[in-house]
């Protein structure tokens, strides 16, 4: 049963009548759906979880001008998208000259499964889903300008109409259009060429074998091994670390200009973020007797290669879900 028709059943209408308790109750079905949209604005999971609660709070506040003339999910959003653009216009700097997004966070499938199931059935839904929730698409999204950002994202990703869009962001059907064709055209600037460049199926057999390797070449500090598995224009950065760097050359030399090659204990777990495979690695350290988290690579995977990793610090390892430490005995 929707929100709309469990509020019509009551009687209510408007959310005026509702006490505070029945309103939370409400808005809470729809927190993990706006949470994700915060996120594909912000690109940062801490400021999309910030920002739901702004939303709700507003909605709360605003919550007589509910008069039913759109569903109560479509409002929600409308106040989030608000929200989203409130901040951004507040406070979140530009990417960087390199094309790094230096607040950029992972997304924990695990709560990416809490979404609901949509047209499930629709392979181009699926799709949908899966490739703006990548961080190639995020990074990409975090180059446009708030408004057209916005636009994009509700009209490509979520589907909204253009007068509904129009409606959202007090502006003409026209204008809707013209900044939805700049975003896209800003999109294929800042994403490979072809879809199948910057996506790739983190449950193909292909794709796991590729994991595997690259985790058991990691642990092992194979430098060589690891460099046979990038592509040649590979690109590498660590947010909130400035920097970005562009083929295998480059990454390879980064790697060994940190002393990777020399490094020893080291752990790695398979696991998945945003959609993609990832590799959570852990660092032995002998005063506490376990291997405690040390950073997450994220892959995209194209065609059998590695074409982007992006690493994480271990402060994301609480968030995703993995374990605060390995003990003494664990095998890889």
């Amino acid at each position: 049963m929707s929100t709309d028709t469990r509020l019509k059943e009551r009687g209510v209408g408007d959310l005026s009548e509702v006490d505070e308790s029945t309103f939370t109750g409400l808005a809470q079905r729809h927190r993990r759906e706006l949470h994700v949209h915060c996120y594909r604005m912000l690109g940062s999971f801490e400021d999309a979880e910030d920002t739901v609660q702004e939303t709700f709070l507003r909605a709360w506040r605003r919550r007589e001008t509910f008069q039913g003339r759109s569903t109560f999910r479509a409002w929600l959003y409308r106040i989030a998208t608000n929200a989203c653009l409130d901040l951004l216009a507040k406070c979140r700097p530009k990417p960087a000259t390199g094309g790094e997004v230096l607040w950029l966070q992972p997304y924990p499938d695990r709560l990416l499964d809490e979404l609901p199931a949509g047209d499930a059935d629709a392979p181009e839904t699926i799709a949908v889903a899966r490739e703006t929730i990548e961080l190639a698409y995020l990074v990409a999204v975090q180059h446009l300008a708030p408004r057209p950002r916005a636009v994009l994202i509700l009209r490509d990703v979520l589907g909204w109409p253009a007068k509904d869009v129009a409606e959202l962001l007090g502006d003409s059907v026209n204008s809707v259009n013209s900044a939805l064709q700049r975003a896209r055209v800003g999109m294929r600037e800042h994403l490979p060429a072809e879809r199948q460049d910057w996506t790739g199926d983190q449950q193909d057999a292909r794709t796991r074998e590729l994991v595997r390797r690259f985790t058991d070449a990691s642990v092992a500090t194979d430098v060589p091994a690891l460099a046979a598995m990038l592509r040649d224009d590979v690109r590498s950065s660590m947010p909130p670390t400035p920097g970005v760097y562009v083929g295998r050359d480059a990454v390879v030399a980064s790697w060994i200009e940190d002393g990777f090659d020399g490094m020893t204990g080291l752990r790695g777990i398979p696991t998945t973020v945003n959609r993609q495979p990832a590799v959570a690695f852990y660092h032995w350290q002998q005063q506490e007797n376990a291997y405690l988290p040390l950073t997450i690579d994220v892959l995209r995977v194209t065609g059998g290669e590695i074409t982007e990793i992006t690493i994480f610090h271990d402060d994301q390892f609480p968030r995703l879900g993995l374990p605060e430490r390995l003990p003494a005995d664990s095998a890889q």
